[in-house]
């Protein structure tokens, strides 16, 4: 049984954010539709998000092309797009003319600063999102400038993830009020909210957090990255006072368990003893050591060594399908998990079976192709 199954979603979207958050609906069942124009250059997108769903060309910026659009909305229980705020109503296409079409619809938009407000109409990308979210602010060294993420923490986290979760909400609440609804995702609300740590020092202290001078940012020693005599890095997340008690008795410095939040000359000492113990042994030799003791301990990893962690196969979050490695589904459920079931799709392969689902014959859709509609 795949849980989601019963549902229909069109796919818009193009890029990381939508493509990630109809690729999680996808593992799940979800018919996913995604719907390209017939030249868009970024319409394959990342191959691997196209999983489980099925490609369709379609020019909406053509009367027939609407037409045929309106017609699968008609029975659509997901619309899921990420233009531009007001470019789908100028098509003549978005929200209101969707829900009075199909009152049990609901529309997804995912854009960068939601579909109202003074941003609404600027354009941007991941780092600009958690730059004005003041989440750029943190990351890095006191005294340095901010440092760009290397994962799109905007884009997936505060905009893929949000998306479904908003989508999954709606979708439940139409179980009680017989209707769809808005669903609007802007990246900036959702990176605003990932502030959840340093909104908190703000408010207790009255002034928001330096970069690279709080707890979880690398400065003090129970909380930071050290490198290793083969010049690689290891992690220690000692936050709570069991876990610094631990690594401090490891290391045989018991005296410094009281002094873990002090600063000024005893933080500096800290760091230098544990900076020259982590030097002193290769990654390989900490991991052995370190890897099973009660702490929080991590190897900082390339890519190639992630894909072959033990834990990260047997979570099944690295899979091979039809001779292509990819991610798995993060999301685990016991009764009704998620499946790879088809490959990624070609683009636009699936445009003449959906048009003959539609009623359209051989001759119609020759004509849609030589009129560029599809």
């Amino acid at each position: 049984m795949t849980p989601l199954g019963h549902l229909r979603v069109l796919d818009l979207s193009r890029q990381l954010p939508g493509p990630f958050c109809s690729t999680l609906l996808a593992d799940f069942g979800a018919d996913v539709l995604m719907i390209a124009r017939p030249d868009d250059p970024f319409a394959t997108g990342i191959p691997f998000l196209a999983r489980n769903k099925r490609s369709m060309t379609l020019n909406l910026k053509l009367e027939a092309g609407r037409e045929i659009f309106l017609r699968l909305a008609a029975n659509a229980d997901v619309v899921l797009e990420g233009f531009r705020p007001g470019i789908m109503a100028r098509l003549g296409i978005g929200w209101e003319r969707l829900s009075a079409l199909n009152p049990r619809l609901v529309y997804c938009a995912i854009s960068g600063y939601g579909q109202d407000g003074p941003y609404r109409d600027r354009v941007g990308h991941d780092v600009n999102y958690l730059a004005a979210a003041g989440v750029l602010n943190y990351v890095g060294e006191a005294g340095g400038p901010p440092v760009i993420p290397g994962v799109q923490i905007a884009d997936i986290g505060a905009g893929s993830l949000m998306a479904a979760v908003g989508i999954l909400t709606a979708l439940l609440a139409r179980e009680h009020t017989g209707r769809g609804q808005l669903v609007d995702v802007a990246m900036l609300d959702g990176a605003v909210a990932w502030n959840v740590y340093h909104t908190l020092l703000y408010l207790l202290s009255g002034r928001p957090p330096e970069r690279g001078r709080t707890q979880l940012t690398g400065y003090f020693p129970c909380y930071a990255v050290y490198e290793t005599r083969d010049r690689r890095h290891v992690t220690v997340g000692a936050y709570e006072e069991h876990f610094w008690a631990t690594l401090c008795r490891h290391f045989g410095r018991e005296d410094f368990i009281p002094t873990q939040w002090d600063e000024g000359p005893t933080r500096d000492e800290m760091f230098a003893f544990f900076r020259a113990a982590f030097r002193a042994k290769a990654l390989a030799e900490w991991v052995t050591e370190l890897g099973d003791v009660d702490d929080c301990f991590a190897p900082v990893a390339t890519l190639d060594e992630t894909f072959a962690d033990p834990q990260v196969r047997h979570r099944r979050m690295v899979v091979e399908h039809d001779g292509t490695l990819t991610f798995g589904t993060p999301i685990k459920l016991s009764e009704t998990p998620a499946s790879l079931r088809t490959a990624p799709a070609k683009f636009g392969e699936h445009t003449d079976g959906v048009l003959a689902s539609l009623g359209f014959g051989a001759e119609e859709i020759a004509r849609l192709r030589r009129d560029r509609v599809v």
